[in-house]
């Protein structure tokens, strides 16, 4: 996307990464809900895919790969395999509504980290719109008709694993020097076999249920087309986080939910309760709140930066 400009480029990530973002929640769920497709298993295929895809994009040069010890990945690799076995795992268990607006808690924890690990500072009214996100995902959470312990133990450690990881996308390729197909070039590997040596350990890998079962030639194509979406979702948020900050890119990402919310009550028939539309609304207010106060920071910047002699 050379050829655009910088607004352009921002633009076509972000319409990229929402096609892409959405259209994984439906096709993982259905995956998961209808076909009954092991979860380590099909993030072993997204990140198996993701590398053959980067493999393809530095073969054809979109990119040129940079030297990286693997001790430098490590980490990212780790989360990595964390925030999407715990996010497929929360997906799993619970309705669309509660696993998307459980990822609202990102932005809130990134804030926490940011302070507390890397000194940064948040303007009074930016941390106050985390107050109505938090209350509304709350509200949801309480009152979904399908709560159930273990789901919310998953969004729980998916939402800080998460978090880390996106944190620390933005300071690999910042400490590194890498952008985000560098980076996502050497992490994929890295990750998919970590998780080749711990599936057979949860999930069986021959005969029915299992990553090698009988599958229809049409669930294959839906796995595989899974992964290629995945690709694009991965690769999206890198150059996204690289592009602008873990926070702006959450709350870009919040907008997504209500798509698929609507999607989850349509598609699976999730129930949504008055006081859950409360707390879908409060998150809205937040999100638009923060929007609101971080556009104004910008514009008061840019103007500080204009009267500078």
């Amino acid at each position: 996307m050379g050829w655009l400009p910088a607004q352009g480029r921002l633009a076509a990530g972000l319409l990229v990464n929402l096609a892409a973002s959405i259209c994984i929640v439906f096709l993982n769920k259905w995956l998961y809900v209808r076909l009954g497709f092991p979860n380590l298993s099909l993030t072993l295929v997204h990140f198996a895919i993701t590398w053959l895809g980067l493999y393809l994009c530095q073969a054809l040069g979109a990119f040129s790969p940079k030297s990286l010890q693997p001790s430098q990945v490590l980490p990212l690799a780790l989360s990595f395999c964390g925030f999407v076995v715990f996010t497929n795992l929360s997906l799993q268990s619970n309705t669309i509504g509660t696993y998307q607006l459980a990822k609202a808690m990102t932005t809130p924890v990134i804030v926490v980290i940011q302070s507390l690990a890397y000194g940064k500072t948040f303007p009074l009214r930016i941390k106050l719109t985390l107050v109505p996100i938090t209350l509304g995902v709350f509200l949801n959470s309480y009152y979904d008709v399908k709560f159930n312990v273990l789901g919310m133990a998953f969004a729980t450690l998916g939402v800080l694993v998460t978090s880390l990881y996106q944190v620390w996308v933005g300071a690999k390729q910042h400490e590194l020097q890498v952008n985000s197909m560098q980076l996502l070039y050497y992490q994929a590997p890295m990750s998919s076999a970590m998780l080749l040596f711990i599936i057979p350990f949860f999930e069986p890998v021959f005969g029915e249920g299992g990553i090698f079962g009988p599958w229809t030639l049409s669930a294959v194509i839906m796995v595989l087309l899974s992964g290629i979406i995945a690709f694009m979702v991965n690769l999206s948020i890198y150059w996204i986080i690289g592009n602008t900050s873990p926070v702006t890119y959450n709350m870009f990402g919040h907008f997504k939910f209500c798509i698929t919310l609507l999607g989850g009550c349509l598609l699976f028939k999730d129930p949504l309760s008055v006081n859950q539309g409360l707390g879908i609304l409060c998150t809205l207010l937040g999100i638009l709140a923060y929007t609101h106060f971080k556009l104004s920071e910008q514009e008061s910047n840019k103007s500080k930066l204009v009267q500078r002699p």
